[in-house]
């Protein structure tokens, strides 16, 4: 359908929409109204990583429209596990460590939305409300909008079950607590949408009728994103050396950028169109390109990412790194480093660099002649390395590149 709003136009001409419970009721809303909408992140880790940007991105491109985003951490709901997409229990991790996890993304928000202004961004943690109630108070209150027989249709529990993994009782109410987040986010804030990824559909509508049922006067909505895969097929965000953190301190803004810079051919346009502000006739302009050409389109794609996640500096730093290494052979600072303490193995090296995640992923790729210490092709797999003052460059390929200090 052709949207009348300036929201639903922008989510549909870069590609964030792939379901909606209503689209003309919120693009009529959209339209006349601001509207607050808000995504949920459970805080399992100091860092959110590249598999939950295009959420954080959603939230952008609600501000950007002129409605107000929610930002909520899951400090109650880390507590229980979101069982979605998961063949086993989350660990559970202590309250402090939760809410130290909680201080650490935000600094990630901060670089993405306003939290100032007319429609300025806010974070709220759902602990202040799940925390707060009774069992029987949730159970009275709750309880009888659900039924058994509905909760074991969703994914997040069909799934598990027909694997024949089980599925704990504490996780068996994480769809009541996330329904439950939207209930007391309409009442708190006026919020009205909730967003979210596809495997998230079904928690959403049931966060929709909950609130419904528990005396909503307005119709709330829901927008999912599809699931975002590479050109081959897998998992964004997904790599052989580990997940694509956000927080610096997780993941250097060079590497970061090396992962972008590494876009396959096929998808430089679409992660263009999710990942990053440039314009849309910008990258119609990238997709004339051919050949060796698209590599402007993978720096433009790696800068703009990095800019917006860790500033201008940290992104042209990182191609100036990227541009001595790889064009002059050159060392530098802002590659990956890994103190050695004097000495370490090559193939200690390569896994605590990040190249790779096995010991015996590291014997292939030396095997292979893919490893290079100081552009020296290793060959011995027990090969020590002595390192003094002077940095040792350890490289596999031609674009993965890092430093050995002492």
């Amino acid at each position: 359908m052709t949207y009348q709003s300036s929201l639903l136009q922008l989510l549909s001409s870069r590609d964030y929409i792939h379901q909606l419970t209503d689209a003309e009721g919120l693009d009529a809303l959209a339209a006349k109204d601001m509207i607050t909408g808000y995504v949920g992140f459970d805080a399992t880790a100091p860092s959110l990583h590249v598999g939950s940007l295009v959420q954080i991105m959603l939230l952008r491109r609600l501000q950007q429209a002129g409605h107000k985003p929610i930002v909520v951490m899951g400090g109650g709901t880390t507590k229980v596990g979101d069982p979605s997409g998961k063949d086993e229990s989350r660990q559970l991790i202590t309250h402090d460590m939760i809410q130290q996890n909680i201080a650490s993304i935000r600094r990630v928000f901060e670089r993405f939305l306003d939290f100032d202004g007319p429609n300025a961004a806010i974070m709220v943690d759902n602990d202040v409300w799940l925390s707060g109630l009774s069992y029987l108070e949730l159970l009275r209150e709750v309880g009888p909008h659900f039924t058994i027989n509905r909760m074991l249709t969703f994914d997040s529990v069909k799934l598990r079950l027909e694997r024949e993994q089980p599925l704990t009782f504490l996780e068996f109410n994480y769809m009541i607590l996330q329904a439950y987040d939207f209930r007391e986010l309409h009442q708190r804030y006026g919020c009205r949408l909730q967003l979210g990824g596809s495997d998230q559909w079904g928690n959403i509508v049931n966060g929709i009728e909950l609130t419904r049922r528990m005396g909503a006067g307005e119709e709330l909505f829901g927008v999912t994103t599809p699931l975002i895969t590479t050109a081959d097929g897998k998992k964004m965000g997904k790599t052989a050396a580990g997940a694509v953190w956000l927080n610096a301190d997780q993941l250097s803004p060079y590497d970061y950028w090396q992962f972008w810079r590494n876009t396959a051919d096929a998808d430089v346009l679409k992660f263009l169109r999710l990942f990053t502000d440039t314009p849309l006739e910008v990258i119609g302009e990238y997709a004339k390109l051919e050949g060796q050409d698209i590599n402007q389109a993978k720096i433009a794609l790696a800068n703009a990412a990095t800019a917006m996640l860790h500033g201008e500096d940290a992104a042209k730093a990182a191609e100036e790194t990227a541009r001595k290494t790889f064009e002059e052979g050159a060392s530098d600072a802002n590659l990956p480093t890994v103190a050695t303490g004097g000495s370490i193995s090559i193939m200690d090296a390569l896994t605590r660099l990040g190249f790779v995640a096995s010991n015996g992923e590291a014997k292939r790729k030396i095997k292979e002649g893919a490893v290079k210490v100081d552009d020296a092709s290793v060959s011995d797999l027990q090969m020590a390395i002595a390192v003094g003052e002077t940095p040792v460059k350890v490289s596999l390929g031609r674009k993965k590149h890092g430093l050995l200090i002492r």
